[in-house]
């Protein structure tokens, strides 16, 4: 230290220069030092983004392998276990640009369940005209050729006609208001008026109609009464309509033409009831039905809807508004019945069950929705379950099969094909699927949606099995879930009904609906033909306008007008 204190130059220009340059020599190793950490801390952290980029794409490529694997299966419990509003043809891959000869999907199984070759490829439709109703009115207009035309072109002589070509248009003509006048003459006696008597005049009689001194006939009142019901459409949009031919109805004179209407529709419904309690089993479900409160202003209470399916002997199908859901108004509803009752697993019936005049009858469609819920969580007890499910209604279809080739097999034998056959194969599948519950039950989590299917079904387990005993028991409930439709589609459209009073009215003109649709019936054709009569139809006789009976005469009509018709000139 001391040599090199001894070297430094006495000139202190030169140590200053000295120690500058000493300074400018450390700054160069230091901005080396720093760059060199720069250039490692940059490797360190390309390398560490490069190591998570590949993480990243690893998890990002074992995800959507997950996600398609998954996808794979919820597909094939669709098509195969599922409800058919769950079922998934996989033809509709296609349509997302997926191939399915791509997809590790078990072709065989598909085409063994679907009965044909699996396509891959959407099947192209021939799009031809289709031959037009015969029903239909048939208007002719003629297409003929200007007379400067008619000469032929060769020799100038006249053409003849020979023949001609028929091509059918299909035209709408926009529906139209009538007015009917009803003119009631009036006669009188003048001999006796010139003497000074009773003149006695009178005048004729004019039928009753639907809304006496009312301005809708009969027609309208249907029209109405489907367009808001069937077809689902407020009434402010019916105003609308009619208000593109210049006639104005407000809605509230529609209200008031619906509620006279459904009372005096009201007994032909109570006879349909009669007749449904009369069944050997009645099949019932309840859905809610929004109400508006009038105590708070804007809000709606939950009113329900409930319906009941008469058996084939009895086939009306009859609706029910409650304000509430509390047991007393179906026990009430069914007072009297002795037989079999199809709904769901609603704790309200019980009451009726332990008077054992009313025996549960459980619906399979719900056990089944209930596995096929817990499918995301436990894929494999999802898949067996919903296999040996698939095999009671595999039962079922082969029972139809064979009914189908019999000819006009009666009631009692199509029961006994059905009785026999669940007998032989759905009690064994049943025998199974006991065993497999009480096996699984031990094994799954307590509170997995797994474990609440299980006990559901072992909850239910005596009321499942029922239907197997009997030939004329369906294996679910879909009868009464589908009927309900009617409300839910409703609902959606006018949202709710302005009180419990018009609740009721909309049950009973629903009733005659869903009744006239379960015979196939037109139900606005149904609805214009009682209106126009039942006003002076004894109640003895409403039995006339059940919509089975109403059928068969309608048929029997149409028959007696086709024999007696003139035959077409050839």
């Amino acid at each position: 230290m001391a040599n090199g204190v001894a070297e430094l130059p006495d000139d202190p220009a030169l140590l200053k220069q000295i120690i500058v340059l000493r300074d400018l020599h450390l700054e160069h190793v230091q901005r080396e030092a720093a760059a060199a950490i720069a250039a490692r801390s940059a490797e360190v952290e390309l390398r560490d983004r490069q190591i998570e980029q590949i993480r990243q794409e690893a998890a990002e490529q074992m995800e959507a392998l997950r996600q398609k694997h998954q996808a794979e299966i919820h597909a094939l419990l669709r098509r195969f276990y599922g409800p058919h509003n769950e079922r998934f043809d996989p033809a509709q891959l296609l349509l997302f640009g997926k191939l399915i000869d791509a997809a590790p999907l078990d072709i065989a199984a598909i085409e063994q369940e679907a009965a044909q070759k699996l396509q891959t490829r959407r099947p192209r439709h021939k799009h031809g005209r289709q031959n037009l109703p015969e029903h239909l009115d048939r208007i002719k207009i003629e297409h003929d050729l200007p007379a400067g035309k008619k000469p032929c072109p060769c020799c100038g002589k006249q053409r003849r006609c020979i023949g001609t070509e028929v091509t059918e248009q299909l035209e709408f003509f926009p529906a139209c208001f009538k007015v009917l006048q009803h003119v009631q003459y009036k006669y009188g006696c003048d001999d006796c008026d010139k003497n000074g008597d009773n003149p006695q005049i009178e005048l004729a009689p004019k039928p009753p109609q639907p809304i006496e001194k009312g301005l809708a006939g009969p027609g309208l009142l249907a029209y109405v009464i489907v367009g808001k019901l069937a077809d689902h459409l407020p009434l402010y949009r019916l105003e609308k309509i009619f208000e593109r031919q210049d006639l104005h109805v407000a809605g509230s004179t529609m209200c008031g033409w619906i509620m006279a209407a459904a009372e005096l529709l009201a007994p032909l419904v109570l006879l349909m009831k009669q007749r449904i309690k009369r069944s050997k089993a009645i099949h019932s479900d309840e859905t809610r039905l929004p109400v508006r409160d009038e105590t708070v202003k804007g809000e709606c209470r939950k009113g329900r809807m409930w319906d009941y399916i008469g058996d084939a002997a009895n086939p009306y199908i009859v609706f029910e508004y409650t304000p509430d859901r509390t047991h007393e108004w179906p026990i009430a509803w069914l007072q009297g019945f002795e037989g079999y009752l199809q709904a769901d697993a609603y704790a309200g019936y019980d009451a009726l069950y332990r008077l054992g005049k009313v025996i549960e009858v459980a619906c399979w469609a719900h056990a089944r929705r209930k596995f096929f819920d817990a499918k995301e969580t436990d894929g494999r007890r999802s898949a067996e379950m919903l296999e040996m499910v698939r095999q009671l209604y595999a039962v079922e279809d082969e029972a139809d099969k064979k009914i189908a080739l019999l000819a006009g097999p009666t009631r009692q034998q199509k029961d006994d094909i059905r009785r026999d056959l669940r007998q032989r194969k759905s009690v064994p599948v049943l025998e199974k699927i006991k065993t497999w519950l009480d096996e699984q039950t031990k094994l799954v989590l307590p509170r997995s949606p797994m474990a609440e299917a299980i006990n559901y079904t072992l909850n239910q387990w005596k009321a499942l099995c029922v239907y197997a005993e009997h030939g004329f028991l369906n294996i679910d409930n879909n009868a009464a879930e589908r009927a309900l439709k009617l409300i839910a589609l409703g609902r959606k459209n006018w949202l709710f009904a302005g009180n419990d009073a018009f609740g009721g009215h909309y049950a009973t003109l629903y009733s005659l609906i869903a009744s006239a649709q379960r015979h196939g019936l037109n139900p606005q054709a149904y609805l214009t033909s009682v209106l126009s009569q039942i006003a002076t139809t004894p109640m003895s006789q409403l039995e006339q306008f059940l919509p089975d009976h109403w059928k068969a005469d309608a048929e029997a009509e149409r028959l007696t007008a086709k024999a007696s018709a003139p035959p077409a000139p050839s």
